[in-house]
């Protein structure tokens, strides 16, 4: 698997030559130039997950591109008359010889008085899962987690112990891109971490990486 990040939780991934880009947020641009993208995967409706012109420029430069989604993005889709397909907690669907599956329901509390809206990980290839804004646990064996590490609904300890209990062989940190400076968010986790034997990397923006 090769996962390309363009930045806080937009990422593209590359498994049995099936494109993926998850998230294409307000935190990042490099995306709106990517050629060849089979799956366009959104998590939630917030802006830094989904920036709706970012998407649209996508679809335009990949229009064989699908969407895939849960239902209260695509109420936000169906507005701007882009399809969509969906796919949400305890659903699956096969494409190109790549399983992914659909695993929780609301996003992380951000605050008590403030609803939680919908929110989909994906598990991608039985390899990558890729959980938005929640700490889910899909309960199956993780070769490589994507891992929120800042943001008003992240204590850095909860990341941690989410990964402890997730036990992925690697992980790697997004929903970063409101840190001017990683600094902790990045620091610690690898300490921790490395002691219980999970590689934490810190991806490059736009470089390739091989998991």
């Amino acid at each position: 698997m090769k996962i390309t990040k363009f930045g806080h939780c937009c990422l593209l991934i590359e498994e049995n030559g099936l494109r993926i880009l998850t998230d294409p947020g307000t935190y990042s641009t490099d995306q709106n130039d990517v050629d060849v993208v089979d799956i366009v995967l959104i998590t939630h409706e917030h802006h830094d997950h989904l920036h709706m012109e970012s998407l649209k420029t996508i679809l335009k430069n990949n229009p064989n591109a699908k969407v895939i989604t849960n239902k209260t993005v695509g109420a936000i889709l169906e507005e701007e008359r882009i399809s969509f397909e969906i796919l949400e907690h305890g659903e699956h669907i096969t494409i190109g010889g790549v399983l992914i599956e659909g695993f929780g329901k609301k996003h992380a509390v951000i605050y008590s008085s403030m609803p939680q809206t919908q929110n989909t990980g994906y598990f991608i290839g039985k390899k990558l899962f890729y959980p938005g804004d929640a700490y889910t646990d899909p309960q199956k064996h993780i070769d490589v987690l994507a891992l929120p590490v800042a943001g008003p609904w992240v204590k850095l300890e909860d990341a941690i112990d989410y990964v402890i209990t997730i036990k992925p062989d690697a992980c790697f940190p997004v929903h970063d891109g409101n840190l001017k400076s990683p600094g902790a968010a990045h620091r610690i986790p690898e300490q921790v971490l490395e002691k219980k034997k999970i590689r934490f990397s810190v991806l490059e923006i736009k470089k390739e990486y091989q998991f």
